[in-house]
C-alpha cells in the first residue's frame, strides 16, 4: 500500500504552546538550525529560514497551510476556482494559448507554476491600468482627498 504525507498542516492538530515555542524560536535574532539527537547541528539556508518563518507565523495566527509542487496539475475547474473566473472563461484562456496546459486524455490540465505565472502578470497589468487611469484623474484635477463618502 502506498501512503503519502497530507500537504495541509492544520495548526488545530498541534498544542499552541508548541506553535508558540516554534514561533519564538524563530522571531529571535539569528539563525535557528536544525540538531540531531548526537547533537550535530545543521543552519537553516536563509531562503529557507524565511519561509519556515512565515509558515509559523501564520500557524501562530491560526490560518493553515497547503504546500504545493509547483509541477502540480489542476483541472480546468480547479484551475479556474484558483483565479476567480467561471471554467468556461479560463478554457477561453487556454484554447487562445494565453495560459499552457498540457492534456491527460481528452482533459486539460494546467500546472500551478503557471496558474502562478498566469495571475502575476494578469496582476501587474490590473496594477498598471489602475496607476495610469488614477494619474490622469489626478492630472485632471478630479480628485478630492477630503472626500470621506459619508457626506
Amino acid at each position: 500500500m502506498i501512503t503519502s504525507q497530507p500537504n495541509r498542516l492544520d495548526p488545530s492538530t498541534i498544542d499552541r504552546e508548541e506553535l508558540d515555542k516554534v514561533f519564538a524560536a524563530f522571531s529571535q535574532p539569528g539563525h535557528v538550525a536544525f540538531v540531531d539527537k548526537e547533537g550535530n547541528r545543521t543552519e537553516i539556508p536563509e531562503p529557507i529560514y524565511h519561509h519556515l518563518m512565515r509558515i509559523a507565523r501564520m500557524m501562530q495566527q491560526g490560518q493553515a497551510i497547503v504546500m504545493l509542487p509547483e509541477n502540480e496539475t489542476f483541472t480546468t475547474k480547479a484551475a479556474a476556482n484558483y483565479l476567480g473566473m467561471s471554467r468556461q472563461f479560463l478554457v477561453n484562456l487556454l484554447e487562445n494559448g494565453d495560459l499552457p496546459f498540457h492534456k491527460v486524455g481528452s482533459h486539460r490540465r494546467v500546472t500551478f507554476k503557471d496558474l502562478l505565472a498566469y495571475e502575476k502578470e494578469r496582476d501587474s497589468k490590473r496594477r498598471g491600468r489602475l496607476d495610469a487611469l488614477s494619474e490622469k484623474i489626478d492630472e485632471a484635477g478630479l480628485y478630492d482627498a477630503s472626500y470621506r463618502g459619508d457626506q
